[in-house]
């Protein structure tokens, strides 16, 4: 039997887990004494409260090994195949620990760790695509087939409400050079090899948004596509961004869904995007 293991990284409509049977090792979130697991004991809508009242952003730490072996251990039985879906491993250290927890586990399990070499809305579909081609008849490799498919041709695009996370944070690549300014920019984000780059400052959130679609449109232009927009405590703008995507796009499959507490917390609130792929056959 297939498992299917992903991350607090992952973003999924509500339901998800359960329709497609897929386990989340939560991100541990650290703030002053306390420590918590993403989704167990502090929501998202938590987070951003915690962010308000004090003006700084908790702390932020991949799952450890102890706790990958200890969710493999918990989902399968000896001889079952566990196919372990992770954040890139460029901005995260979860997709060690759970080679880490592989290693340790081998023996017991057929345990296949991948590194998506993204996150978010990606990370989640990745799951479900997974989940339906083994229920398909799909062999593991067919399935990690399509997994480096996905991972090759993902487009990820955002764009800030404001700079104040990013400024906290400050693990978002060259943006940096915009948190130097003043200006009320709108910088416009991308995943490029696995890490989080800026690629070009707007004035005005309108503006952020067009052009957010223009860089997409000159990518997948009109073949069949897989959207989700993703936001981060901004529901209406993901809405309005998910008409004009099913208006621009050749959509196959869309959703919508919040932005983890894993990718909010350097991006905060307001942060709105396109994740798109090419669909399968």
């Amino acid at each position: 039997m297939l498992r299917i293991v992903t991350d607090g990284a992952a973003d999924m409509p509500p339901g998800w887990e359960q329709e497609y049977d897929i386990q989340v090792v939560p991100i541990n979130i650290h703030f002053r004494e306390h420590t918590y697991l993403q989704g167990v004991d502090l929501s998202n809508e938590g987070f951003y409260r915690l962010v308000d009242e004090s003006g700084t952003i908790p702390k932020t730490s991949q799952p450890t090994p102890f706790q990958f072996k200890a969710l493999y251990k918990r989902i399968a039985r000896a001889g079952d195949t566990i196919l372990s879906l992770h954040v890139t491993s460029r901005l995260s250290g979860t997709f060690d620990s759970a080679v880490s927890a592989a290693r340790d586990l081998g023996e017991k399990f057929r345990l296949y760790p991948f590194d998506s070499g993204s996150g978010s809305a990606a990370l989640g579909m990745m799951c479900r695509e997974a989940r339906l081609l083994d229920q398909a008849g799909a062999s593991i490799h067919k399935i990690l087939e399509r997994m480096e498919e996905i991972r090759r041709n993902v487009s990820i695009v955002l764009t800030l409400g404001s700079l104040r996370y990013a400024r906290m944070s400050g693990r978002v690549g060259t943006l940096q050079a915009a948190l130097a300014s003043m200006l009320d920019v709108k910088p416009i984000v991308v995943l490029c090899d696995g890490v989080l780059e800026m690629a070009e400052r707007v004035r005005t959130r309108g503006r952020a948004i067009n052009r957010l679609v223009e860089l997409l449109q000159a990518r997948f232009d009109r073949q069949p596509v897989n959207v989700a927009a993703v936001h981060a405590r901004d529901p209406r703008a993901a809405e309005d961004l998910l008409i004009r995507a099913r208006k621009l796009f050749n959509v196959r499959e869309a959703i919508l869904t919040d932005l983890s507490i894993a990718v909010a917390a350097n991006l905060g609130p307001g942060t709105v995007g396109l994740v798109i792929y090419p669909a399968g056959e």
